[in-house]
């Protein structure tokens, strides 16, 4: 038997020695997937404070709430329930579906979609909503769940290997092995969805699958018949007990709400998080122990047990490479889980030398990325509207693909961040003060030109003179992390791989595009 005391001490030791791995780690899982929602409140807060006034709901800004209680309205039209969209209770529940909900959510695209569907002609509008809704359902399973079951890793690992690096989330994508562990995900969410219309039976469920990310984290090879028995068979006579333990945490939660989800984030979600790793693993380890039937599928030993260098020696040479190709590049990291022992090994061309974030670049390589960060950065905007409003443009002054303050941020962080690569916390802050400066120059300059700023920031929260906002300087600077350490590299490594010829031959062609889509945007502006 597992007692919430012992499981909440050892969770705190933990997070005193591994806390600024595990806040990256809480952080990037709370703003990429809807795990930790009452954690991005603040972030939400951020959009425009003004109301939209549309009749449809698929619009660019408009809060989930507004989607859902619209719609909800248009469908009681004519009913006694059709007062809803007025009064106290409206407002409350208004509040309470955009603080437990998340932006990037195939129900909420769809909800989107479907409102737009009762408020417009059909026509061939309906392209893009219905885009919307492919891109976040496609965004929900290879992205949000699988980051989920890396997010359970990193968190297994670190009870015993205080090394685990934090891009230790991506492990399914380094392995190469998505699709059986996210249809896996899809399942235990479709599930989970059609129980909750019982109410009750939705909070059994909750808790009855509640270790299958992890129980996929820790063999992503394993049916999805075994996993969902396996959740099923570790919560007997333990549901109550777990949600007993998720209560214990209200207070917490409660205290965070008058942070604006900033205390989740800082404190609350590292903290829960390495309750319910080391819950699983005491449960994992009871189980084990006992012999339970299909107890062969919980085959990750070296979770629990840290070989000394003796055994690493032994194993890596009696390793056989057939079965996989870390031994022939990879080192012992200390503090680290020995992912060479890892039940699946990736393709040997997934297989990559460790990458020299800290490197030097040449003056075409800047060129070069200077461009590649611009175009990087309209596809990613044009993806979250996509997946958000339902709508392409208004993104760019320019006609072409460029977003040139991506490309302007992305190089001034490579010159001057270079040497602080060893400090991550210190290059987030570095990264963050930056992009404030910037934006807020190239509003306050254009301003003095053309006497309007490029983009108006007034109506979000927290803002300076219309000109940056913070919670741009955050998504910015988390962005502007993803450069240094392992974007730009790549990137570089590719280009590097091309001939000198080819590589101007690259940047002429690049330029002279860019050059000429300025111009037209002058002339017709």
């Amino acid at each position: 038997m597992w007692k919430r005391r012992t499981i909440k001490k050892k969770a705190i030791l933990l997070m005193k020695q591994g806390y600024f791995r595990m806040l990256p780690v809480c952080f990037l899982i709370a703003m990429l997937t809807t795990a930790y929602s009452v954690s991005t409140t603040f972030f939400n807060l951020q959009m425009p404070s003004g109301s939209v006034s549309t009749d449809a709901a698929f619009t660019a800004g408009l809060p989930n709430s507004e989607a859902v209680l619209d719609t909800a309205a248009r469908l009681l039209e004519g009913t006694p329930l059709a007062g809803i969209s007025h009064g106290m209770i409206y407002n409350i529940a208004a509040m309470v579906i955009d603080l437990f909900s998340a932006n990037i959510s195939v129900f909420f695209s769809f909800l989107r979609t479907a409102n737009y569907f009762l408020t417009e002609n059909i026509s061939i509008a309906l392209i893009f909503p219905a885009a919307g809704i492919l891109c976040a359902f496609l965004y929900q399973i290879f992205i949000s769940n699988v980051l989920l079951i890396g997010e359970k890793r990193f968190f297994l690992e670190n009870r015993n290997y205080p090394q685990t690096p934090v891009s230790k989330i991506f492990f399914l994508y380094k392995l190469r092995f998505l699709p059986h562990p996210a249809w896996v995900m899809f399942l235990r969410s479709l599930f989970q969805t059609l129980w909750n219309f019982t109410v009750i039976g939705g909070i059994i469920k909750h808790y009855e699958y509640i270790l299958i990310p992890y129980i996929l984290a820790e063999n992503p090879k394993i049916g999805r018949k075994e996993a969902f028995l396996l959740s099923k068979r570790l919560m007997r006579r333990n549901k109550w007990k777990f949600f007993l333990l998720d209560l214990s945490f209200i207070g917490w939660h409660i205290l965070s709400l008058f942070t604006l989800g900033l205390l989740d984030l800082l404190f609350v979600n590292p903290y829960v998080a390495s309750c319910r790793a080391e819950l699983y693993a005491v449960l994992r380890r009871n189980y084990v122990l006992s012999r339970s039937p299909g107890y062969e599928a919980l085959n990750d030993s070296y979770l629990e047990h840290v070989p000394s260098s003796d055994e690493l020696l032994i194993s890596k040479a009696l390793y056989d490479d057939s079965q996989g190709p870390y031994t022939k590049i990879s080192y012992f990291a200390p503090g680290q889980y020995p992912v060479f022992l890892f039940s699946v090994q990736p393709p040997l061309k997934a297989v990559r030398s460790p990458i020299r974030a800290d490197r030097r670049y040449d003056l075409l390589s800047f060129l070069f990325l200077f461009q590649i960060f611009s175009i990087f950065g309209w596809i990613l905007e044009a993806l979250i509207r996509l997946i958000t409003s339902g709508t392409l443009g208004g993104g760019s002054v320019l006609f072409g693909p460029w977003l040139p303050i991506y490309g302007i941020y992305g190089t001034l962080i490579l010159l001057l961040f270079r040497r602080l690569i060893r400090k991550p916390v210190l290059v987030f802050s570095f990264n963050f003060l930056l992009y404030t400066v910037l934006e807020y120059m190239t509003n306050f300059v254009i301003e003095l030109i053309t006497g309007r700023m490029l983009r108006d920031y007034s109506e979000f929260f927290l803002n300076i003179n219309g000109r940056v906002y913070l919670g741009g300087a955050v998504t910015f600077a988390l962005i502007g992390c993803a450069f240094l350490y392992h974007l730009a590299p790549r990137w570089n490594d590719r280009y590097m791989k091309l001939g000198h010829s080819k590589r101007v031959l690259i940047c002429i062609v690049l330029y002279l595009l860019f050059i000429a889509d300025i111009a037209a945007s002058v002339l017709i502006s």
